[in-house]
């Protein structure tokens, strides 16, 4: 192989048509919904706790993602959300959007044999509930993304005008949807009351933490 260097216009504009070409048609990682339902992405017990809490918490509108990790119990270890650029959907893109949103969020489980952990995605967007490549990009991304993190791939949910949908599982539900109003955290995840002032009590713990 010998490289140089193509002094004429000709080529320089071949290279020019070629990047246009490139621009206008980018390379598209996506999964078919055949191949996701085949890749054994495991259920989770109770989607719809798991797609409240995240609506609560991060109170998605279009074209957000929100990337979450639960732990072997489904409890809620970290997440995060991000708006999506407006770029033609493409699985590598979302793969390094959604692993930079890991790496901030959570250690890396890659020293484990075998995965503990799952990643799973709500994308908050436009349209109805059916599969779209857009769809197939998330998918391919979320499955990369937790392959280079060291976690299990996880369900990928829609948040669309019609409610939430897991896709490839068929279970969904109407509430909360895209235009869902915020909803208070649960109970389990509210601040803790402050402790009363006064009485016996306080006072044996106030001289104890002047000593």
């Amino acid at each position: 192989m010998t490289f140089g260097f193509a002094s004429s216009s000709a080529a320089n504009m071949s290279t020019a048509a070629q990047l246009s070409a490139a621009s206008a048609n980018p390379p598209t990682r996506m999964l078919e919904p055949a191949e996701w339902a085949a890749a054994g992405i495991p259920l989770l017990r109770d989607p719809r706790d798991v797609v409240s809490g995240l609506h609560a918490r991060h109170q998605p509108r279009p074209a957000t993602a929100v990337v979450a990790v639960l732990d072997p119990d489904e409890r809620l270890r970290a997440s995060a959300s991000f708006t999506r650029r407006s770029a033609p959907a493409d699985g590598w893109m979302f793969r390094n959007a959604l692993l930079a949103q890991l790496r901030r969020v959570i250690p890396h489980d890659l020293r484990r044999r075998t995965p503990v952990r799952t990643a799973v995605l709500l994308y908050c967007r436009d349209g109805d509930a059916r599969w779209t490549e857009e769809d197939g990009a998330w998918m391919w991304g979320l499955r990369d993304a937790c392959t280079l993190h060291g976690l299990r791939c996880g369900a990928y949910i829609t948040l669309t005008r019609d409610g939430w949908q897991v896709l490839g599982e068929g279970r969904g539900g109407r509430r909360p949807h895209a235009n869902s109003p915020a909803e208070p955290f649960a109970t389990a995840e509210a601040t803790p009351p402050l402790p009363r002032t006064g009485g016996v009590a306080s006072e044996v713990l106030r001289r104890a933490a002047a000593r």
